[in-house]
């Protein structure tokens, strides 16, 4: 219970301290989106359009089954997110959360939010977290996290999880966006459509042509 309400307070910590600072800021109360835009009278707001606050309704503002997810995939984890296209109140709110799911061992591959501040509470299990600067430094932060740790992932910058404890491992993180976004580095760099050259990588990863083939079909 006491780590429930930690996560709660981390949460609104995040939205009290800056969660306006890249979303635009709102000059109503809410402009809860509708994806209707035929609809007569619709305001365009933050690239989505805005429904008549009159026929707004608590629906607007909730969401059901915030549930473990499938970790059976070859990374061990999965990441339920709730923004703009689960809570359509989050229009112009500047914030979203996520629930990550972890078997043992299991990894949220390195990514970055390229509109988006994280923080994350641990809730359950034990985590390996990190996050690297930009060029030149590529400086490195770590912790190991445990239930009720608590870890900050600066706006852009590439960062991981990994469960490295012998049981599941559950946290939640709170986003500065109400559409943070996702680059997750490998699936874009291999995975990319059109594929990027394999001369362009090889020469970029200084590695020979066959290994670049070879990480492309993972993806």
């Amino acid at each position: 219970m006491k780590t429930a309400h930690f996560a709660l307070i981390a949460l609104l910590a995040l939205a009290s301290s800056g969660a306006f600072a890249f979303d635009p800021s709102p000059l109503q109360d809410f402009c809860v989106a509708i994806n209707d835009t035929k609809t007569t009278g619709g305001v365009f707001v933050n690239g989505k359009f805005c429904k008549d606050p009159k026929l707004a309704n608590a629906n607007d503002f909730f969401f059901s089954g915030l549930k473990q997810g499938d970790t059976s995939g070859s990374f061990g984890s999965s990441v339920t997110v709730v923004d703009i296209t689960k809570i359509l109140g989050l229009n112009t709110l500047g914030i979203s959360l996520a629930r990550l799911d972890f078997a043992p061992k299991g990894l949220n591959p390195p990514h970055t939010h390229p509109r988006a501040t994280e923080i994350l509470v641990v809730l359950e299990g034990t985590l390996h977290v990190g996050f690297v600067t930009s060029n030149p430094e590529n400086r490195l932060f770590t912790k190991v996290l445990n239930k009720g740790d608590v870890f900050v992932f600066p706006i852009g910058l590439i960062h991981f999880q990994l469960n490295v404890g012998k049981t599941n491992a559950v946290a939640i993180s709170g986003l500065s966006s109400q559409n943070p976004g996702l680059i997750t580095i490998a699936k874009n760099v291999f995975g990319s459509n059109p594929p990027i050259s394999s001369e362009v990588l090889a020469k970029a990863f200084q590695v020979d042509p066959k290994i670049i083939n070879y990480l492309e079909k993972q993806f």
